[in-house]
């Protein structure tokens, strides 16, 4: 997968986001190796059974064949364990909190762009710590930031919860310490016991790129959120006569000046190739967000609306409500009074994409009280909620069944007793079925 400019701006909006995030908690940025020796994937009984489909392996190197196959990251908790082994020695060591911003390979069969794909990019956070409730208290931090990126700036209303894979571009693990023994990942406590470390590791992928897409986009084009939208304003000029140009586009010079000193990503569209009908149809398929024209007594027509702007005075701004139709309007060119507009107009589109999202994913749930139920949900591309408390056989003959797994147990749970839908014993919580990307 080639990840153009404008997809690529979209990735870095969230890792500036989420950088501050992780820094502000105490994390460090880092680096480790691409190509880990098998021997490592091999220690950890699980990890290695979970991914060996999935690996790619270097078998040749410097045209010779190499002693041990190394395998291209897939992901790297083994080789950081490998690190820590060697940097943590007292408790005083601790807790030890690193990420790193890298590209991770599994092999993919069926692929989708963004969603699946053999290569993709990430962050990949791992940290150790002297006890089980540290670990487990830095899970659910990583958790909230996640969420808190997810619906804040991403428009995204998640449901977070326990091993949640309905789209695993955001998941926080308490590794306990399954790694730390197999390395012998130790330290010295307090009392002069050697302790093994607790673990966890947390991530985000270009997967969340393939979210935003999916819960955001239409069939008139993308719509992004503006919070994390490379260009949140784009300025389309026009003039009737070349003696109007120098007018306007000083004009237009002095309108983005204004935006981009209050923070506001602008882009003029200042290009004679191309007409400004192409111009709005081009900019409203890549980012549905907001534009505006600007010209000197130009009747300006764009499909629903017609307007006459004055150079001088005002100017036509034009936005997509995420489900209204277009609107257009007049809007003072003064400086603080544009700001303030066009800030207030892109606070709106950003809570309307998350009402919007957020009323989707409701009216797709359906609660669920017995397996039949379950299945004519999950027969209409719906997620099914319901109390489970079933073994894993169970859950297995619902996946042969149907295609649906566990996609989470929310963290928030409805009160009251409950009886599993499937096998008739009470049950403590109710989790979400649904098919996977």
């Amino acid at each position: 997968m080639v990840i153009r400019p404008y997809g690529y701006a979209i990735w870095e909006a969230i890792q500036d986001f989420l950088n501050v995030k992780f820094k502000e908690t105490g994390h460090s940025n880092m680096y480790f190796p691409q190509f880990i020796p098998y021997s490592f994937i091999e220690k950890e009984a699980s990890h290695v059974e979970g991914f060996s489909p999935e690996l790619a392996l270097v078998t040749i190197g410097g045209g010779k064949e190499l002693e041990e196959k190394l395998v291209v990251r897939p992901t790297s908790e083994t080789i950081v364990n490998h690190m820590f082994t060697q940097w943590i020695h007292s408790y005083r060591d601790l807790p030890l909190m690193v990420n790193q911003w890298a590209n991770v390979t599994r092999w993919e069969m069926r692929t989708k762009p963004f969603v699946r794909t053999l290569e993709f990019l990430w962050q990949e956070g791992h940290t150790a710590h002297a006890t089980l409730e540290e670990a487990e208290e830095e899970a659910l931090q990583m958790i909230d930031i996640y969420t808190n990126f997810a619906y804040e700036q991403a428009a995204i209303p998640v449901i977070p919860g326990r091993k949640s894979r309905a789209l695993q571009a955001g998941t926080s693990h308490n590794l306990g310490q399954n790694f730390s023994r197999a390395f012998g990942t130790q330290f010295t406590d307090e009392n002069g016991q050697r302790q093994y470390v607790w673990q966890t590791s947390w991530a985000i992928s270009t997967r969340f790129v393939g979210g935003i897409i999916m819960a955001h986009g239409d069939d008139a084009g993308l719509m992004l959120p503006p919070r994390i939208a490379p260009i949140q304003v784009v300025i389309v000029p026009i003039w009737k006569t070349a003696d109007e140009k120098a007018g306007v586009l000083d004009a237009v010079a002095s309108i983005q000046q204004v935006l981009k000193t209050a923070g506001i990503k602008v882009k003029v569209d200042d290009s004679e190739q191309r007409t400004p009908g192409w111009k709005f149809n081009f900019w409203e398929m890549k980012i549905y967000i907001a534009k505006s024209s600007y010209s000197s007594g130009y009747p300006f027509t764009n499909r629903s609306w017609t307007s006459r702007c004055n150079q001088q005075e005002r100017g036509c701004i034009e936005a997509r409500h995420p489900w209204k139709a277009r609107q257009g309007f007049w809007v003072s060119m003064e400086p603080s009074s544009l700001v303030d507009h066009v800030k207030r107009r892109l606070e709106d589109i950003q809570s309307s994409l998350l009402q919007r999202a957020t009323s989707f994913r409701d009216s797709n749930i359906v609660d669920v009280s017995s397996y039949g139920e379950l299945k004519e949900a999950i027969a209409e591309g719906k997620w099914a909620r319901g109390p489970w408390s079933a073994s894993d056989a169970e859950e297995l003959k619902v996946k042969e069944e149907t295609g649906a797994t566990i996609r989470c147990f929310p963290f928030d749970q409805p009160e009251g007793h409950k009886k599993c839908f499937m096998s008739g014993n009470s049950a403590d919580e109710v989790a979400i079925f649904a098919k996977s990307y």
